[in-house]
Formats: structure tokens, sequence, C-alpha cells
């Protein structure tokens, strides 16, 4: 038997149980981009204080970075506090894609990382500081003013997907996009995490020969509660393009859209970023333009459902949407264009 607890606080054995299951119950791309922008704090700070840096930060540094990074208007035009030379160094060093100043969500991401690292050690946090908090506010109204916000990706419709499945031959490439931007489509707007992560585990044949499959995680239910709108209905074309890949492919088990490698063989699980550049590439074929990515898959959805008046309730337990102001963002977008207020100097 072990000896017992001394009852005075975690041991270390304990402290590492905690440490692995926090890190568990994390999502990948979450864990990345933190990590990613706890590097750029730090190579940031080195290159702007030569030190190294250290928690908790003084408020004076959460200042300095948010002038650095975030554009103002002068009488020279838009201009930021970092040096040229530390911009290039930033980038030379792969901490930065391209020279200038951040979109202003990375720079809110940025310091929403910074906050919550002094947040987990329990350390005084220079982010709530009203200082930070003003200056924050501020800035993104002044991007508001410039029109610098960013605009969100364009919605695959059901015209404009229709042009992308035109692309798809009956290739096995092809048979796998096919049934991947159905999938995805149709499904509810499947995010890209979820189409990449999905498993033949979670997919049920129905006698009808359509399909559903359970999402048992996701961004919206990442506890993973158990509730009937889990289960997505894969019907029609969609079905049927997925029941054409999975025979194609011979896949039984494991990951449902994977690489294609030379000679046609199956190779690892797609990763997220695989599915936005399937989307990309199939829009170029399609001779499609505009700014399309992964998520275009699900606006699309949830723009079309509103197109056809399709109940709130319904689209909702579709794409799994908390927010009903979200979905209404959509809905409202396309209604705007059939807004009878609008046409009021046309006809008698």
């Amino acid at each position: 038997m072990p000896a017992p607890l001394s009852g005075e606080g975690l041991g270390q054995a304990a402290h590492q149980a905690m440490r692995e299951l926090l890190r568990e119950g994390e999502s990948l791309n979450t864990r990345t981009s933190y990590q990613s922008a706890l590097r750029y704090w730090a190579a940031w700070h080195a290159l702007r204080y030569g030190s190294q840096i250290a928690l908790p930060l003084p408020v004076d540094r959460v200042l300095q970075f948010v002038v650095d990074h975030a554009q103002r208007s002068t009488s020279m035009g838009l201009a930021c506090e970092l040096p040229a030379s530390i911009d290039q160094a930033l980038v030379d060093a792969g901490y930065k894609s391209r020279l200038g100043a951040p979109a202003h969500n990375t720079l809110v991401h940025r310091v929403s990382v910074l906050s919550k690292a002094h947040q987990v050690r329990e350390l005084a946090n220079p982010c709530h500081d009203p200082k930070v908090r003003e200056l924050l506010s501020r800035t993104r109204k002044a991007y508001a003013k410039r029109g610098a916000l960013p605009q969100k990706k364009e919605a695959l419709t059901r015209d404009v997907l229709a042009l992308l499945l035109a692309t798809c031959d009956d290739s096995l490439r092809g048979r796998r996009d096919r049934a991947l931007l159905l999938f995805a489509w149709a499904s509810g707007g499947r995010r890209r995490s979820e189409v990449a992560s999905a498993d033949m585990q979670f997919l049920r044949r129905l006698p009808s020969g359509d399909f559903l499959y359970t999402l048992a995680y996701s961004k919206t239910n990442q506890a993973g509660v158990d509730a009937p709108e889990n289960h997505k209905p894969v019907l029609g074309a969609a079905a049927q393009a997925l029941e054409a890949w999975l025979q194609a492919s011979g896949i039984l088990q494991g990951a449902i859209f994977r690489r294609i490698r030379k000679g046609g063989h199956l190779g690892e699980p797609l990763s997220p970023p695989a599915v936005r550049n399937i989307v990309r590439e199939r829009c170029q074929l399609a001779g499609v333009e505009g700014d399309f990515s992964a998520h275009s898959l699900r606006s699309g959805f949830v723009t079309e459902a509103g197109r056809r008046n399709v109940p709130l309730a319904e689209t909702m337990a579709m794409t799994g949407h908390h927010s009903v102001a979200t979905v209404l963002g959509y809905f409202r977008a396309e209604s705007a264009l059939s807004n009878q207020a609008a046409r009021m100097m046309d006809g008698e």
C-alpha cells in the first residue's frame, strides 16, 4: 500500500498528472497557436529589450508591444513603432511571414495569449490594466474607422459548390475531393478540423444507402456532451459521393479522408490545412475567383439555408452553432438583397 498523502498541497506526481490532463483536453489548434504566440513574444522581447522575457511582464512592455504592432494614421500615412531592423530580424528568423504590421486579429490574439499565460501562473496580469484595455479598445475603433477590420471569407453556396464539384473526375483524387466537399457542406458546414478528423468509427450506413455521422467532439462541444444534434445526416448526392470514395479507396476503418500518394496509394489522414488547400485548388480549377477557404463551406451552408428560408433551429442543429447572432449574420446578409424597401424607386 502507498503511504498516505500528507494533505499539504499536491505532490509532484499529481502536478504532472494535472499538466497531462490539461494538455490532452486542449485542442491541437489552440495549443499550436498559443505556442506560436508565446514564441513571438519571446523573440520580440529579446530583440526590443535585449533580455529574455520574464513573467509577470510590466504594463509598459505590453503597451510597447501594442504600439509596435498596431498601425495608426499619421501625416506620412499608416505607421507603427516597430523598428525596421527588428521587423526584418523577426521575418528572417521565421517568427513572422512578412514585413509590416500584423492583422488586427493577430495582435489581439497575441495579447490574449500573454494574458492567459499570466492567468494560469496566477500572476498579476498586465493585460487587465486599464491603460492596456483602453488602448486595445481605441485601436479596434481606429481600424474599424479605416475599414481595416477583417472581412468574412466568401461563402461557397450551392451554385458555386456545383462548379467545384464539376472539376472532380472519377480518379481516386477526384472521388475523394467530391466526397470531401459534399460531406463538409451537406452535413452542416463542417469545420476543416472536423473534416480532417472524420473517422469511420463514427460513420453509420443506413438501409436507405445514406449515412449518419456522429460528431462526438467539436469546437462547440469540446466536453463531448451526448446530444441528438451530434448526429449529422449525409444524404442524397453527398451519400453517393461518400460511398463511391469508400468503395474506390477500400477504407474500412480509421480516417475517412486521406492523402493520396503517387501510384494511387493511400497515405496519412489529411491535415486541416490540406482541407483548405483542396477547396482552393478546386476553386482555381473551376475558375472561381474570390477569397475562399475551408470555412467558405460552412458559411456557404448557412447562407444557402438563409436563401431557402430553412428554420433557424434546423440550421443550427446541423451546424452546431450556439450563437443565434452568428447565424443570423449570414441570414440577414443574404436577405438584404431581397429587401423590398430597397426597391421603392423601381416600378409603380
